[in-house]
């Protein structure tokens, strides 16, 4: 199976850092903001990101993880059964904005899913979607604020997000299922 290198890791550095700009530059001091990442790698990009805002604000934002797997809407199709993780959202989300965080946007499912979720936890004044990697092919009316990297792809394509603290390096592959 061949893979073509899409980001490498000062590319990943770079867009990170432009989406944390586009953030303080609609929320400037982020008072109301709470960064929640979707589990997994939404999880490890809101950490990344949330210490790029603390750098140039001198102050933390609220993060937390949201794990989605009892919201998925194809779990009677998956392969034995889903892993259930934890979430873990710091305080109360009402009235807050959410910035809901994940690697790739593809159909739409799993942002619905987390939407879902999140809405178990209050009711936010506003849910924004940010995301490493935008590739298309949406099954549902969805689409993200905050935007790293669009991506044309085939359906049969697949684009693997790779982070240090998960897989060893930053990278992302574009690879054929």
């Amino acid at each position: 199976m061949s893979s073509t290198l899409l980001l490498e890791k000062n590319e990943m550095a770079r867009i990170l850092d432009r989406l944390a700009s586009q953030v303080l530059e609609r929320h400037a001091r982020c008072e109301n903001v709470m960064l929640v990442g979707i589990q997994r790698r939404g999880a490890d990009l809101a950490r990344r990101l949330g210490a790029l805002i603390e750098a140039r604000l001198g102050a933390p934002v609220p993060l937390g993880t949201l794990d989605i797997n009892l919201y998925r809407d194809d779990w009677t199709s998956l392969e034995g059964k889903p892993h259930i993780g934890q979430s873990n959202i710091p305080g109360s989300v009402d009235e807050r904005v959410i910035l809901l965080v994940d690697d790739v946007l593809f159909s739409g499912r799993t942002v619905r899913a987390a939407l879902e979720a999140l809405l178990d936890y209050g009711r936010p004044r506003a849910v924004e979607l940010l995301v490493l990697i935008d590739r298309g092919h949406r099954e549902l009316p969805i689409h993200a604020d905050y935007v790293g990297r669009v991506v044309n792809t085939s359906r049969h394509e697949h684009v693997d997000v790779l982070l240090e603290e998960r897989d060893g390096e930053d990278a992302v592959r574009l690879g054929d299922s």
